[in-house]
């Protein structure tokens, strides 16, 4: 009896402390001496909802839209944030940038790993500079005369030999990302160096999207100590161009020679270092997933790699078997650019943008306060039926449409708000009447690059690299999935025992 006392005795103060420690941590961060805090719940002291996000991913977003609307506090990954799901609030945050008070807000793990002359973490000058070498790197003019020759030449021999074989495309796809980036950033071609630096840079990746703890065996310290390495093999290569004086045809030869000229800021070696790692890093993830998934929706999709491969096959009738495609070529493939985007908007590849808040920000009549974040969460977006209909379904042929999105008046009528109640917010943005056609890539609320003055730099770059990936795969063979291959979409797009594929020749 003594014992079942207590025993309850336990359970009750437990319930009392646990109690406690959430009320503490709503008044914690709900007290404010002006405005007021968008509705939530903070969870946890220091791990706050961190758990439940991780767990729940998608379905925590929406349990909370339900409860509280399309913008809402909570506390994820160590700080107090606010999640905006409205289309428009979104997009006039990435519009607004620094003059509204939001610079880049991505969780201390990213920051310390990617380096802090990252472009992604930068701000004000610094990110002009960095941001201006970094376009430089992939403008039309050297995507056209360089990149691409590259690209085709190492696709063409990237996807030999697969005919009769059984494929992991998602291995294939993430070797193929991480070769092409270090061929055409450091002339990198497979062997004994790329081996060490893919090692380096798969333990980096998992380090970003790690809680920051610092101990021997955690994902943080691994990918921390793999950082270190990729910048000493850097700090090396560098200092082999410098006393070889000899001319790369590379992006690092282009960093280093940036601003000799006068017409642009000369960036110094740990710049060029953190610019390289960041190019690696960007690309590596949304590329091969990209690709990956693209094979995957056009298996299941007879129709759509029907069309898509016709589009290719036309352009090859022109051409000699060994002779690479040009960038004009690339800029006809209509089809396989809008299978791209569908493919980035139906797998939704990046859930969100995160900014943080460097003064008092107001918001729809709240007001959020300095040193938070603000996950503009575009995932829901990619999933509006509004702007998309049916959007579940694999459908590239939206993206040659014309829609209506230019001179966009929204409004909201009587009858909208109870529909958009019903979905659990306050606001829906629908289209007047009077407004011109326009293809959906022009639409105010594609985001599936961000926007603003950080829209992706290396989109078009990306969007080459995959259609040139798909050009040779589709004309050169035909494949069905192998096996039962598991897909999971949150925190990050992948297939946990593989995607597989029996390849044969078309």
């Amino acid at each position: 009896m003594a014992l079942l006392l207590v025993l309850v005795g336990v359970v009750v103060g437990v319930v009392l402390a646990s109690s406690l420690l959430l009320r503490w941590n709503e008044v914690r961060y709900g007290r404010r001496k002006e405005g007021r805090l968008p509705p939530g719940t903070m969870g946890w002291p220091l791990f706050g909802e961190t758990t439940e996000f991780l767990k729940q991913g998608p379905s925590f977003m929406k349990q909370r839209r339900l409860r509280y609307g399309r913008l809402f506090r909570t506390h994820i990954l160590g700080c107090p944030t606010v999640v905006c799901m409205d289309p428009e609030l979104n997009r006039r945050m990435l519009l607004q940038g620094e003059a509204g008070g939001l610079v880049p807000g991505y969780p201390q793990s990213m920051l310390d790993i990617l380096g802090r002359n990252n472009i992604a973490a930068v701000h004000g000058q610094l990110h002009r500079v960095m941001r201006g070498a970094m376009v430089g790197l992939v403008r039309p003019a050297a995507l056209r005369q360089s990149l691409l020759p590259k690209i085709d030449a190492f696709m063409r021999d990237h996807l030999c030999g697969w005919a009769g074989t059984v494929v992991d495309v998602q291995a294939k796809t993430k070797e193929m990302a991480l070769l092409s980036a270090l061929r055409q950033i450091a002339g990198v071609t497979a062997g004994p160096l790329s081996d060490a630096l893919k090692t380096e840079l798969y333990t980096l990746v998992l380090g970003t999207i790690s809680l920051p703890i610092n101990l021997p065996g955690t994902s943080y310290y691994q990918g921390f100590q793999a950082r270190k390495k990729l910048v000493s093999i850097l700090e090396q290569m560098i200092a082999e161009r410098r006393s070889s004086g000899d001319a790369h045809d590379d992006m690092l030869d282009a960093l280093l020679r940036s601003g000799d000229d006068g017409t642009r800021e000369k960036i110094s070696d740990e710049q060029i270092i953190d610019l390289l790692i960041a190019l690696i890093y960007s690309g590596y993830e949304t590329m091969s997933t990209t690709s990956m998934m693209a094979v995957k929706y056009l298996s299941e999709h007879p129709r759509a790699l029907e069309e898509l491969r016709r589009e290719h096959l036309d352009i090859r009738k022109g051409k000699s078997p060994d002779e690479a495609i040009s960038y004009d070529d690339v800029k006809s493939m209509t089809f396989t650019r809008a299978a791209i985007f569908e493919t980035l908007r139906l797998a939704t590849v990046v859930n969100g943008l995160l900014r943080k808040t460097i003064k008092d920000v107001e918001m729809n009549g709240y007001v959020i306060p300095k040193g938070w974040r603000i996950y503009v969460y575009t995932r829901e977006i990619n999933y509006d039926p509004f702007m998309y209909p049916d959007p579940m379904t694999f459908n590239p042929w939206r993206w040659l449409v014309s829609r209506r999105a230019e001179n966009i008046n929204y409004h909201q009528s009587t009858s909208t708000r109870a529909y958009h109640h019903s979905r659990g917010s306050s606001n829906l943005f629908l289209p007047t009447k009077n407004v011109q056609e326009k293809n959906m890539e022009s639409h105010p609320h594609f985001m599936l690059f961000g926007g603003g003055g950080r829209m992706c730099p290396g989109k078009e770059v990306g969007t080459v690299e995959i259609t040139t990936f798909l050009h040779y795969f589709v004309t050169r063979y035909r494949w069905e999935e192998e096996g039962k291959n598991t897909i999971l979409k949150f925190p990050r797009v992948e297939a946990p025992n593989g995607l597989h594929i029996r390849v044969q020749d078309y």
